[in-house]
């Protein structure tokens, strides 16, 4: 039953791999492209929450903080670089004089993707590091983590002269002078990004297949008998999250060229739960299934928002009850299920 799984796993992420190369490219035009590489930049956040959620049993109701890190390192590079070599738009009319410090690395693409990748990473660490060793973990480390995202998108709305304020950063049209607005430049942007989300999935399914995924399950299942094996658990929960919050950070960057805009709203507290609902639908133990999920809740926001605009929420919401009420292990639970029962009758 297992190698089963393991198959069915990696024939899964072949599917999706396949999906978001070949099939979606060839048959979806350039607006309804775009969308889906809007969807694509949750979807490397649903594949960190199934790691540190799914397989560490660590719930982060947080997961925006560093999804919006990355979107707004990418998005500073891309206002710097529109409005060289005046101060960004929103600078000027908040009658900011300079420059601020801290805005000085994102002149550089190449900085900006390294702090991209080690700011978010090492923050992640260092904060949950110190909450591990406290032994905070629950629904203890997910209050805490939603109230980061709280106060982070209270900071960022109150600081306009640095940030943009509620309005976010946008009004950017190039990379390194290259157009990423016209429909050429979103489909070499989709196409990177599928790429990227296919070695995500490969690099977290290498994880869980790993003795490190195994130590990280029985983290979850019995983090006390973990401890008194000798394993420094609070690390190793810490290392998970900060894996997660790479992940986040690359997708929230992905996110900010693909929609042309980052703001308040990618960081705070509905998006970080819905963050957590695509891998809930998808299945929280399942890399593909996560992705699958994200893809999904993204497409449906969008038609049903489209065909039933002042009723539309209620359908997602009867959606999400239907997917917590019925199928806990979300599609791929069910999936599972039905393979599981075929195996049991063709044995017999």
């Amino acid at each position: 039953m297992k190698a089963l799984h393991r198959k069915t796993e990696e024939i899964a992420i072949l599917l999706v791999a396949v999906l978001v190369l070949a099939v979606l490219p060839l048959s979806l035009d350039p607006f309804r492209l775009n969308l889906v590489g809007k969807y694509m930049a949750f979807a490397f956040v649903a594949i960190g929450i199934v790691l540190t959620w799914g397989y560490s049993g660590v719930l982060s109701l947080g997961q925006g903080i560093f999804f919006g890190l990355g979107g707004y390192m990418m998005a500073m590079f891309l206002k710097l670089e529109a409005s060289a070599p005046e101060l960004p738009d929103f600078m000027v009319w908040s009658s900011v004089d300079s420059l601020p410090v801290w805005w000085q690395p994102f002149h550089s693409l190449t900085l900006t993707v390294l702090l991209i990748v080690a700011l978010p990473g090492l923050a992640a660490y260092l904060f949950s590091l110190a909450i591990f060793r406290k032994r905070v973990s629950g629904v203890y480390f997910a209050i805490v983590t939603l109230a980061l995202a709280m106060t982070l998108t209270v900071l960022i709305v109150g600081q306009q002269g640095d940030t943009g304020g509620a309005n976010g950063i946008t009004d950017f049209r190039t990379l390194l002078g290259w157009d990423i607005v016209g429909d050429d430049g979103k489909l070499v942007l989709y196409f990177v990004e599928a790429g990227a989300l296919t070695v995500a999935m490969l690099a977290a399914l290498a994880v869980v297949r790993s003795r490190l995924g195994k130590i990280l399950i029985a983290i979850r299942d019995r983090e006390d008998r973990v401890r008194f094996s000798g394993y420094d658990t609070a690390h190793v929960k810490a290392c998970v999250f900060c894996a997660a919050a790479v992940l986040s950070s690359i997708g929230g960057a992905f996110f900010t060229l693909q929609v042309g805009l980052i703001s308040p709203g990618a960081i705070g507290v509905v998006a970080s739960i819905e963050m957590v609902i695509y891998a809930a639908v998808g299945g929280r133990l399942s890399i593909p299934g996560a992705v699958v999920g994200a893809l999904l809740i993204g497409f449906l926001k969008s038609y049903l928002s489209e065909t039933f605009p002042e009723v539309w929420l209620y359908f997602l919401g009867a959606i999400f009850i239907v997917v917590v009420v019925a199928m806990p292990n979300g599609l791929a639970g069910v999936f599972g299920q039905i393979q599981a029962r075929r195996a049991a009758g063709s044995a017999r």
